[in-house]
Formats: structure tokens, C-alpha cells, sequence
């Protein structure tokens, strides 16, 4: 037997009592309303009449699909998004409802004593932004007592890709060692140190540079990282030694973002982590916990500042690409001295 509801201004009212306990306490729709009644919004009444589950009457003239679908449109923004997304969820067991503030879009329905673990989940078109402070702010907000926080992105043919968000801590065992102070040549893109004693030692204990000859060749990144802490003296081809602020406004001039780069570095490598470039997987680091003889790198690192954001057709490439070589995507967010960590995941809901 049909269901019948009662379509008013924005919502869908339920009168009969059999409907209402199939509705709200079989399939989770609904907020139950006094005199026994349950009220639908627009997004549940649209799904009902999609799949023909529901009769639905304004003024004793049935409402059919189009008009349902054209009303919705008018009052919610980002209807279509929305929908899609809520349909495929809810077509894969999960009892999704509409929050009262967005974002997040959806949250998980949970009886009093469901051990399922609270999830959120934001609904976003192709062609909306992603904005990192945002999704910060909704991971401290949201990600308490093991929840989760889904976004799910629909492309303009309808197709749902779900990613997985979180904060992440990163943590190796390689522990930062101390090296006699040794010299490295500034060039135009890297810096060089000849004496292979120091050269064997920062390869082996920190996977630090690359053979040059006997040397070994660093990226900006590793010298200054090593400049910091006090185990390089940088000179220019001339023999002239370079204080480090005139090192600093060299390497900016190529490199605007090194400082955040290099917070981000010095902060990896204080967590125990071995960093290298990650230019070949479009990101700006790959992540080791271990050495290279023991574990392929398990991160890609981007870092970005504050208020960072972007399309999520850069943000599908970069995850998809992680996902292909078996490592996990993080954005490393700088804010003043401080940064955090987050982390995209492809999810199959």
C-alpha cells in the first residue's frame, strides 16, 4: 500500500498512523511531529516519489515528480547535489539525514544505544571549492568519540565520488641526528657537499640529499633544514660564505613558499619521519616512517597555508594519483607556527 502525504509550503505531512511507523521507525525518515503525525522535508518526499513509494497531495491535487523536483529545486540550495547524494547513501544502507545547519549536509541517523560511530557527511558538486580552514574547523568540530566525516563529490553526469577527511598524526622512527658542521656549495638549484664522510652519514641515518660524485646533492629544503641546525655552512661558487639571510632571499626568489616548506619539513622530521620531494607525485614531499629498505613512502604531503582552497578537479587528480601508488594524501595546513594535518582518503561508503 501507497503512503499518502500532504505537501505544504516546505515540508511533507504524514497523517496515518501505519505510514508513520513505516516511515520513521523502518526507514528513518521523518521528524515526528505532536498527534502522532511525522513531517518529510523536500529531499525525503523527492526520494519517496522517485521510488514510488509515496502518493503526494497539495489541495487535494496530486503532486507528481517534476513538480516535486522543480519546488525542491527553488527552496534548497544545491538541490540536485544534495539529492544524489543522499539517494546513493541511503541505497547503500546508511539512514542519512538533513542537518538543521550546514555544513556538514547529512548526518547518520543513530538510535540511543546504536554502537555505529557518528558520521557526517558534506555534499559538494564538481565544481564547487574546497577550502582548508573550513574543513579544519569541521574535523575539530565533528570528529569526536570516533566519528567520521565524509565528503561526497558528484561530478556533472551524476557519478558520486566519497573521500574519506580526518586529522592525522604522523609519526616515524627515525630519530634526527648531530652532525660535525660541513659545507655545501650554493648553486642555482641545489646545494652541494663534496666531503663524503658527511655524505655517507646524512644518506644512510636520514635518507638526506642524493650521490653527487662522493658528495651528495641537497634540495633547498635539506640545506637550510641543515643550515638550521647548525650541521651546514653554505658558500657561493666564488669561495664567498653565505650568511643565512642572504641564503633565505636567494632561495625565495625561486622559491616564494620555502618557508612554509620548510616548517613543514622540520616539523615531519622532529615526528621521526624521513621527507623527500614529492615533485614526481605532484605533491610537495613524500613521507617515509621507516627507511627506504624497509617501507615504500605511505604520504604525499601538500602543504598550503591558511585559507588555502581550491578546485576539486586539482583535489580528484591528486587523491586518485596517492591512491594509484599505494600512499595516503595530506594536506599540511601552516597557520602561524603552528600546523596540522589532514587527510583525504578515497571511500567506498
Amino acid at each position: 500500500m501507497e503512503i499518502s502525504g500532504e505537501l505544504t509550503d516546505h515540508t511533507i505531512l504524514i497523517k496515518k498512523a501505519t505510514d508513520v511507523g513505516r516511515l520513521y521507525n523502518k526507514s528513518h525518515l521523518g521528524t515526528p511531529l505532536r498527534g502522532d503525525q511525522l513531517s518529510l522535508d523536500l529531499l525525503e518526499g523527492v526520494l519517496l516519489l522517485d521510488e514510488k513509494k509515496m502518493r503526494l497531495f497539495h489541495r487535494r491535487q496530486e503532486v507528481e515528480f517534476p513538480e516535486l523536483v522543480t519546488r525542491a529545486a527553488e527552496q534548497i540550495p544545491g538541490f540536485e547535489t544534495k539529492y544524489l547524494v543522499f539517494k546513493d547513501l541511503r541505497s547503500r544502507g546508511h539512514p542519512m539525514r538533513s542537518c538543521d545547519k550546514e555544513p556538514p549536509t547529512f548526518y547518520r541517523y543513530r538510535q540511543k544505544h546504536d554502537t555505529v560511530p557518528p558520521c557526517y557527511v558534506c555534499a559538494f558538486s564538481e565544481r564547487d571549492i574546497l577550502d582548508i580552514d573550513t574543513t579544519s574547523s569541521l574535523i575539530q568540530r565533528l570528529i569526536t568519540n570516533e566519528g567520521m566525516l565524509w565528503f561526497g563529490l558528484v561530478d556533472e553526469e551524476g557519478d558520486i565520488t566519497y573521500y574519506d577527511v580526518a586529522a592525522i598524526t604522523l609519526k616515524g622512527g627515525i630519530k634526527e641526528q648531530r652532525y660535525k658542521k660541513g659545507a655545501g656549495l650554493l648553486l642555482k638549484n641545489r646545494v652541494i657537499i663534496f666531503d663524503p664522510c658527511l655524505a655517507k652519514q646524512l644518506l644512510e641515518n636520514e635518507f638526506i640529499g642524493k650521490p653527487f660524485g662522493d658528495g651528495l646533492q641537497l634540495s633547498f629544503v635539506e640545506a637550510l633544514y641543515l643550515a638550521h641546525r647548525d650541521a651546514l655552512e653554505l658558500y657561493a661558487p666564488s669561495g664567498a660564505v653565505l650568511s643565512l639571510h642572504k641564503v633565505l632571499l636567494f632561495m625565495k626568489k625561486l622559491q616564494p613558499d620555502i618557508d612554509r616548506r620548510l616548517s613543514v619539513f622540520t616539523d615531519l622530521k622532529q615526528r621521526g619521519m624521513l621527507v623527500k620531494t614529492g615533485f614526481k607525485f605532484g605533491a610537495h614531499f613524500r613521507a617515509y616512517t621507516q627507511q627506504p629498505d624497509r617501507t615504500h613512502a605511505e604520504y604525499l604531503i601538500h602543504v598550503v597555508e591558511h585559507g588555502f582552497t581550491s578546485i576539486w578537479a586539482e583535489i580528484s587528480r591528486a587523491v586518485r594519483l596517492a591512491h594509484s601508488v599505494n600512499k595516503e594524501f595530506v594536506f599540511a595546513r601552516v597557520s602561524g607556527s603552528s600546523i596540522d594535518y589532514v587527510k583525504l582518503g578515497r571511500l567506498r561508503p
